[in-house]
Order: C-alpha cells, then structure tokens, then sequence
C-alpha cells in the first residue's frame, strides 16, 4: 500500500472511532489565571491556550480569572480545586513568588507541579501625558525631597515592577521604606490609574502599556532590562545612571497531586504549543523573549529565584 493511501485510510479509521485518539488530541484544558483581565498572566494565560489548540493537543481550552493577592487567591482555588487533575494548568511567574514573600499566604506554588517556564519579560516605567515630569530624572529629583509624594502604580505588592521601584529608591539614595506603591489586582485597573492621573509612575510589562505608549498616552521614561530592548526607543535605567536591572519571567503550573506521567504530558503538551504559529504570533506582537524551561531544570529555576529575590527585597527593605 503508498504510504499517502496508508495514511489516509488511518485518518478515515480514527474519524470513524475505530482507532483511538492519542490521549491528548481530545483534552478540554482548564486555565486559572490568577489576576484579573487585561494583565499579563492573563495574556500569557490566554495565548497558550490558543497556542495549545493551534498545535492540535487541545480540543478546547476554558479561562478561570481569580485576581488578588499577588495571584494567592487563585493560586488557593486551583490547590484545593483541582487536586489531581490532569487537565488543569494555572499560569504564575515571578510576581506571584514576591507575592508569596511580601504577604506570607496560606498556599504556596510548591504545593502545585512545576511545568515549564514560557518567557521573560522586562518592565517599562511611564508618565501619563499630562504628567508634569518628563524624565526619570525629574521622578528621582522628587524622590529624594519627598519619597511618600511619588505614587508609583503597578501589579499587587511583591511584583517586580514593585521590586523595582524599591530598589531605584534604594540606588538613589532613599528611603525604600517610605515608597508610596500601589497595588492594583489587573492591568486594566492600573491603565485607567495612570491614565487618569492618579499615580505619579507606572510600572509593567511593556506589551500592557505599548498601544498607550504609541498614541502619546503615556511617557516612556525607562526599562529594566540590561540593554536597550530591539525596536523600542527607551532608555535604561542604567544608562541613566541607576544600577536596577529585573526581569519578570512567566510560566505554567499543573495541579497538585499529578502522576509523574500525567505531568510529562502536559509538558510535551505545552512543548508543542510553543513551536505553533500562533505561540510565535503572541511572542512578536507582546515582545515577550522565549525562555522555555521544562521539568527539574525549571522546578530548580524557580528555588532559586524565590531565594534571590528574597535576598533582593530584603535588601531594598520590603521584607
């Protein structure tokens, strides 16, 4: 028999139930994003998914948003809900980490099953247009006289846009104590923030704040990363003489309580979805770096990062 009639006549087989579907091709996955709309987690949350159904191991995928708490909160309802469930994923990254620190929550992500490690993504500072700042200079001139009277807006307490400003405080020589951060569940609540003035900075991932930054809305005043991110005009904050450099990473959880199989499944899973088209469409339209990380090598990474940037806020005295 050709191997086209032979592969056709398996296709006709399996439609027709004769053969049966590798275990993955009918999954109906469910995503706990642990923030509200509008955010990265969710974003991130959202095109796998759709990354998992281009590739073909998903059937469908179902979103679950629970916001609050640095991601607590739904990181609580996937441990106590979907123990031993091979179908259920939850997204996380280094915000929920500095979550765990700051506020100490009943849960931690060591009681779920590290998957894989997705992307890396550098926080962009910004000014609202109206703002009568222009620079981070002018942010860190107003600093020095009056920490309390700067606002910085971003993700919940612990995240690393939080990090970040406390650690600028700290470089420039006040007091990271007497920071004034605000913590907002989503990245839609800290948008409408910034835009209508009611935070002096704002801090996030560039993607949440790109259509903003584009159109005038927001000022650009800096980024986190070590160099100068590829197509974006905007200064580090390093080459402005502040020594603060934080990356946010993101990644993929399953529930607790998998068989070791059960959880090389879901990986294979996501390993295929980050090759799909539409994985590949989501990194170039959000600017997200891919750092994938499966397994032990990314349940090590996560050890790690949790001791470092423990090691980090004690330093700029969050903890």
């Amino acid at each position: 028999m050709r191997r086209d009639t032979f592969l056709k006549s398996i296709a006709a087989l399996t439609a027709a139930g004769a053969l049966p579907l590798p275990s993955w091709a009918a999954a109906n996955l469910k995503m706990m994003i642990p923030a509200n709309p509008g955010g990265g987690w969710d974003t991130t949350g959202r095109a796998l998914g759709k990354a998992l159904q281009d590739a073909g191991v998903a059937s469908s995928v179902s979103y679950d948003n629970k916001g609050g708490a640095a991601g607590a909160l739904g990181l609580a309802q996937f441990v106590n809900a979907s123990k031993g469930d091979p179908n259920a994923l939850m997204v996380m990254g280094a915000v929920m980490l500095g979550g765990i620190i700051t506020g100490k929550p009943p849960v931690s992500v060591t009681q779920a099953t590290p998957l894989a490690r997705l992307t890396t993504e550098y926080n962009v500072f910004v000014l609202p247009a109206s703002s009568p700042f222009k620079t981070m200079k002018d942010v860190v001139e107003q600093l020095k006289k009056d920490p309390g009277s700067v606002k910085w807006g971003g993700g919940s307490r612990g995240s690393t846009e939080h990090i970040a400003a406390a650690m600028i405080a700290k470089e420039v020589g006040a007091d990271p104590a007497k920071i004034n951060y605000v913590p907002f569940r989503g990245g839609g609540e800290a948008t409408a923030a910034i835009l209508g003035g009611n935070v002096t900075v704002g801090g996030s991932g560039y993607s949440e704040f790109q259509q903003y930054i584009e159109s005038g809305k927001m000022r650009a005043i800096a980024v986190t990363s070590p160099a100068r991110l590829k197509g974006i005009d905007v200064p580090t904050l390093k080459e402005q003489g502040i020594n603060v450099e934080i990356g946010n990473w993101r990644g993929v959880y399953g529930a607790p309580g998998i068989t070791p199989e059960q959880a090389k499944t879901l990986v294979d899973m996501i390993v295929k979805a980050t090759k799909s088209k539409a994985w590949a469409e989501a990194l170039e339209k959000n600017g997200w770096t891919p750092a994938l990380m499966t397994g032990k090598e990314f349940a090590d990474f996560v050890d790690r990062d949790f001791a470092q940037l423990r090691a980090t806020m004690v330093k700029a005295g969050m903890v």
